[in-house]
Parts: structure tokens; C-alpha cells; sequence
């Protein structure tokens, strides 16, 4: 990022970062939706930030909301990955152009506007991870001029303060998996309090229920699935590299400080110590340059697109779990005290857990690589 309007709003986002942290174990501990966090990212604007600038918004594109999303979750990683699935969900629907052009104006208007939150809503507790392939056990039938909604989602983070979800359902007795854009204030919309994880507590991924919920025609926005591979996902591995440069930044400061009354200065000056600072700094640069290398080619060589599944899927394999080899690495350095309940990495390592789990899953793209190289 090299502008000043983009250098500017690095330097909100870590301002932005510093008060998330300083009050973060509250949310975390207490597993309470970071409300106060979100009242700040939107008055600077930072739910906007993806929104095109032909809809009155500051169109970050892929490279730059990464970059944003990784210093955010420096400060607390659960509410930089529910301003991700929200600013993400902008960014890939802008990406598809799949949608109406009226109805992404009037969602972007939204946003704008009322300062509306969106997310996806696509797993379920019967199929799984989305990315599986299983069909949705929540169906859309279409009923005098609706389509009538009816179903469970799980893991749908920033529940309690989303406006919109873009619901994942069986259309009718087909086997088409429509989008449709749901109103959170339409009759039969719930959100169930599911939510009880040992990692991103904060996000509160609560369960999203559809009882009868009429749907205007119109919002059937999109088919699941197209060619179009999901470069917005990469805010998952920016988020959890994030976390774990909080976790290296800690065991830098750490071994600086510390001077147990066995050594004659501080714990920087032993070989041991600087090995594993060394392979933490290996990790992250490694991990730093895969990342922004690929968002770079997907912001400067649209024609290649198409064709960087399995290296959007590769990069957060490599991340995630580099991710969580920084944080253990930084934990090693400063001992059982990492363990503390008061003490931030152990909170880094439950949290950066999590990416292991977000989609797309190691073996999943273990096996979409090895297809990729074995194709004709």
C-alpha cells in the first residue's frame, strides 16, 4: 500500500488495534460480541471500506483489505474476522459481477448509509463445511411472489449484529443451491445463542434459524458455487497471521526484557532462544510473502483468475499453519508463563486454532492439489 489515503487508513487500523487489545479480554473471556469495537471500525468508516467507490465506498481492493484485516487482528483477532466475512462478502460479490446491478446498489446503499452488517450463511450442522459439497437441508420454495425460507445455520459469526445473511438453501426439489439475500428484520428470522468454543469467542458464531421467512423474488441473488475461485477467503489466513504477529511480537519483547537471575542479561543473549526466534521470523517472512504475493497477482493479472484455485488454496494451508507454528514457537520462548490465564498467548493460541478449521480444510486442499498436477 503505498498511497496516502491507503497509508492512512493502515495507521487508523492500528490505532484501531491498539484499543481492541487493550480491552479484549473482556470480550474473550466473557464471550461477548465486541459491540464497542464495531461501534468504532464504523465511525471510521472501516465497514465501508470495501464497498465500491461507485456505491460511495473506499474500494480496497483483495491486496489492501488483506493488509488492513492483518493488522486488525493484531489487536483482536475475533472482531477482524467478523469485519472479514462482512467486507469479504462486499468484495466477492463485486469480484462475481453475478448480481443484479440494482440489488448490489441497494446493499451497498445499506452499508453506506445505515452502517449494515452482512455475512454468509452456509454451514450447517448436518453437512458440514460448505466447501464439502453437501447439499443444504435449508430449502427456499417459491410461494405466492416469495420464496418462503426455512432452516438452521451454524457458525454464522457476528450473528447478534448482523442486518443481512446470504442464506445457502436447496431451491425448491431441485438440485440448485440458490443465494438469497435475507433481511434480519423480516418475520421468522432468530439467531440462537449455539456458541460456546474455547477459540474466537468474540465472534459469537451463533446459529441463524428461518422459520417461514418470506423472501421478496428478488433476492435470489445468485447460484452457489461458479467458476470465479474465492479470493476473499484469503482474510481468514490474513487474520490468523495477524494473531500470530501479535504472538511474535510479544516473544520479541519478551526475550529483550527477561533477565532470570541465572544469566548475566537478558534471555535474547541465549543461542536456544535466538534459534527459535530465528525460525519464527523464517515462518512469518515465509508466510508475509505468500500471502500478499498471491493477492498481489489476483489484483494486477485479472486474466489469471481463473486458474489460482489451488494457489488460493495452497496459501491458506501454508499461512494457517504457519500461523500456528509462530504462536508455539513464541510460547516455547517465554515458557509456562505463556500458559497464564492472564497472559495474552495463551489466548493467541486458542484463537489461532481456529483457522485450521476455516474453509477451505487442509486435506481438502491437499487433494486439490494433487488433481491440479495430475490433470491433463
Amino acid at each position: 500500500m503505498t498511497t496516502l489515503f491507503q497509508q492512512s487508513i493502515l495507521q487508523s487500523a492500528e490505532a484501531l488495534a491498539e484499543k481492541f487489545a487493550n480491552r479484549n479480554v473482556t470480550f474473550t473471556e466473557e464471550q461477548h460480541f465486541p459491540f464497542e469495537n464495531f461501534e468504532l471500525l464504523k465511525s471510521k468508516n472501516f465497514h465501508s471500506l470495501t464497498v465500491p467507490k461507485k456505491y460511495n465506498g473506499q474500494g480496497l481492493n483483495l491486496f489492501e483489505f488483506l493488509s488492513v484485516q492483518e493488522v486488525l487482528a493484531k489487536g483482536d483477532g475475533a472482531t477482524a474476522l467478523c469485519l472479514g466475512w462482512h467486507l469479504g462478502s462486499i468484495l466477492d460479490v463485486e469480484d462475481s459481477g453475478v448480481w443484479d446491478e440494482h440489488v448490489f446498489n441497494q446493499l451497498c446503499e445499506a452499508v453506506i448509509d445505515r452502517k449494515s452488517l452482512i455475512n454468509r450463511a452456509a454451514t450447517e450442522t448436518a453437512t458440514g463445511s460448505p466447501t464439502r459439497g453437501g447439499m443444504p437441508n435449508t430449502t427456499a420454495k417459491r410461494h405466492d411472489g416469495y420464496w418462503v425460507l426455512n432452516g438452521r445455520k451454524s457458525f454464522t459469526s457476528l450473528a447478534a449484529a448482523l442486518d443481512y445473511s446470504l442464506v445457502t438453501a436447496t431451491v425448491g426439489n431441485s438440485d440448485t443451491k440458490g443465494v438469497f439475500l435475507v433481511d434480519h428484520s423480516l418475520d421468522g428470522v432468530e439467531i440462537e445463542e449455539t456458541w460456546s468454543m474455547i477459540s474466537m469467542q468474540g465472534t459469537r458464531s451463533d446459529d441463524l434459524v428461518l422459520n417461514n421467512v418470506k423472501v421478496p423474488l428478488h433476492c435470489y441473488v445468485e447460484d452457489e458455487g461458479g467458476n470465479l475461485p474465492k479470493a476473499w477467503l484469503l482474510h481468514i489466513p490474513a487474520c490468523y497471521l495477524g494473531i500470530a504477529g501479535a504472538a511474535r511480537e510479544y516473544a520479541i519483547e519478551f526475550a529483550k526484557n527477561h533477565r532470570p537471575n541465572s544469566l548475566p542479561g537478558p534471555i535474547k543473549d541465549v543461542p536456544e532462544v535466538q534459534r527459535k526466534i530465528g525460525e519464527m521470523e523464517l515462518e512469518y517472512y515465509k508466510c508475509k510473502e505468500i500471502l500478499y504475493s498471491a493477492a498481489a497477482r489476483w489484483v494486477e493479472h485479472p486474466d489469471m483468475r481463473m486458474d489460482m484455485g489451488s494457489d488460493l488454496g495452497a496459501v491458506k494451508h501454508i499461512v494457517t499453519n504457519g500461523a500456528n507454528k509462530i504462536v508455539d514457537l513464541a510460547m516455547r520462548i517465554a515458557g509456562a508463563r505463556s500458559l497464564s490465564q492472564s497472559n495474552p498467548l495463551q489466548r493467541y493460541f486458542r484463537d489461532v486454532r481456529a483457522g485450521l478449521h476455516n474453509p477451505p480444510m487442509d486435506d481438502s486442499v491437499i487433494s486439490m492439489l494433487a488433481k491440479h498436477a495430475l490433470k491433463d
